[in-house]
């Protein structure tokens, strides 16, 4: 399910407790009645903690199995070595679409050419990660530089960073 639609049942099951709440009232027992208002708000307590629940849960599975493939992307690169001093991550910026774009630029000191793997870990405001992605960077001569992004998979409110993890050249 897409974060804007999550959004919209949240927001619908917000208002319904609102409106619910001020229906529902309170009987002389300090018990609400059970009234179709009452159960329209229980019901929509329910729901409001479901699509909460299911947001997280989704959030925490999807920063799994980006970290998951990251560390796959790297462990398959065989006689890679680490090359985190010829990488130089540059300002974040929000995408057009949302998405949090990170530029690198990558500087071969070597004397013979070499491609070169790159994870960038996206981090908030507390330095909680959010994100982690792998960049592919094709054969950089030697002597030569190359430009590259990293993007983020999905969107983040707030303030994100982004650093690098590990890079490898190979």
């Amino acid at each position: 399910m897409k974060h804007r639609q999550v959004q919209g049942m949240l927001a619908a099951a917000a208002a319904v407790l609102c409106a619910g709440g001020g229906l529902a009232g309170c009987a002389s027992s300090g018990k609400p009645p059970a009234s179709p208002a009452s159960s329209a708000v229980s019901a929509a307590q329910s729901a409001l903690a479901s699509a909460a629940s299911g947001l997280a849960s989704q959030a925490a599975s999807a920063l799994a199995s980006a970290e998951s493939a990251a560390s796959s992307a790297l462990a398959g690169v065989k006689g890679g070595l680490n090359a985190t001093d010829d990488v130089v991550i540059g300002p974040v910026v929000r995408g057009t679409d949302g998405t949090t774009d990170a530029p690198l630029t990558i500087t071969n000191h070597q004397s013979k050419p070499f491609r070169y793997i790159i994870e960038v870990d996206f981090k908030d405001g507390s330095g909680k990660l959010l994100d982690a992605v792998v960049v592919n960077v094709p054969e950089v001569a030697p002597g030569a530089t190359a430009d590259a992004a990293a993007r983020s998979h999905r969107e983040f409110p707030g303030q994100v960073t982004a650093v690098v993890v590990t890079a490898l050249r190979y």
